[in-house]
C-alpha cells in the first residue's frame, strides 16, 4: 500500500508516460511505462548492493548525476516546447520511434539520484529481522515496487491515450498542453538541480 502511495504521487516518469500518451499515442505510452519502469532497476541494484549510499555520502557524486538530470529534463522541456505544432497520433507505428520512447524514459530514471538514496530509505524499513536473506527481500520488495509501477504509468498512460485524439484536432489546445507539459518538465529539472541530499 505504501508503495502504491509513492507511484501514484505524480513525478517525471508519470508526467513522462502521461505526456506520451496524449501526444504519441496509447500504443508508445506502454513503451513510456516500460522504459520508466526499467529506469528503476539501476537504482534497486544500487541499494541492494550499496551504492546509493555513496550517493547519500558524497557530496561530488550527488551532485553530479543531480546536474546531469536536471541537464536531461531542461532538454526535454526545450524539445518539447520546440516542436509545439498540431500533432498527428498517425506517425506512432515507428519502432525505432518507441524505442526513443523508451530509451528516454529509462534514462529519466536513472538520472535522478534522489531514487536510489528514496530505494535506501524506503525498501529496507520492510525487510522483515527474520529473512534469511536480506538481498532476496530487497529485491522482492524491488520487484514488488517494479509491478506497481508499471501497472500505475500503464493506467496513466491509457488514460491520457484516450483523450489524444480530441488534443490533436485542435492546433490551439495542443500547442498549449505541449507548452504546459514543456515548462512542467523545466520546473522539475531546476527544482531537482536546487534539491539538496536527502
Amino acid at each position: 500500500m505504501t508503495s502504491l502511495v509513492v507511484v501514484l504521487i505524480p513525478g517525471t516518469g508519470v508526467l513522462y508516460t502521461v505526456a506520451t500518451g496524449l501526444f504519441i499515442g496509447k500504443r508508445a505510452s506502454v513503451f513510456a511505462a516500460i522504459g520508466c519502469t526499467l529506469g528503476i532497476i539501476p537504482a534497486l541494484l544500487a541499494s541492494a548492493l550499496g551504492l546509493a549510499a555513496v550517493f547519500h555520502t558524497s557530496a561530488i557524486a550527488f551532485q553530479l548525476v543531480k546536474y546531469i538530470g536536471a541537464a536531461y529534463l531542461l532538454y526535454l522541456a526545450w524539445q518539447m516546447w520546440r516542436s509545439s505544432s498540431s500533432l498527428s497520433v498517425a506517425n506512432e507505428g515507428s519502432n525505432k520511434g518507441y524505442l526513443d520512447v523508451m530509451v528516454k524514459g529509462f534514462l529519466l530514471n536513472i538520472l535522478n539520484p534522489k531514487l536510489s538514496i528514496f530505494f535506501l530509505a524506503f525498501l529496507p524499513q520492510f525487510i522483515p529481522a527474520s529473512a534469511q536473506s536480506a538481498l532476496v527481500s530487497m529485491f522482492t520488495l524491488g520487484g514488488v515496487f517494479m509491478a506497481l509501477t508499471f501497472a500505475v504509468f500503464l493506467l496513466y498512460g491509457f488514460l491520457s491515450g484516450l483523450f489524444s485524439e480530441y488534443i490533436v484536432k485542435s492546433d490551439k489546445l495542443s500547442v498549449l498542453i505541449q507548452r504546459v507539459f514543456a515548462s512542467s518538465f523545466a520546473a522539475l529539472g531546476v527544482k531537482l538541480a536546487l534539491s539538496e541530499r536527502a
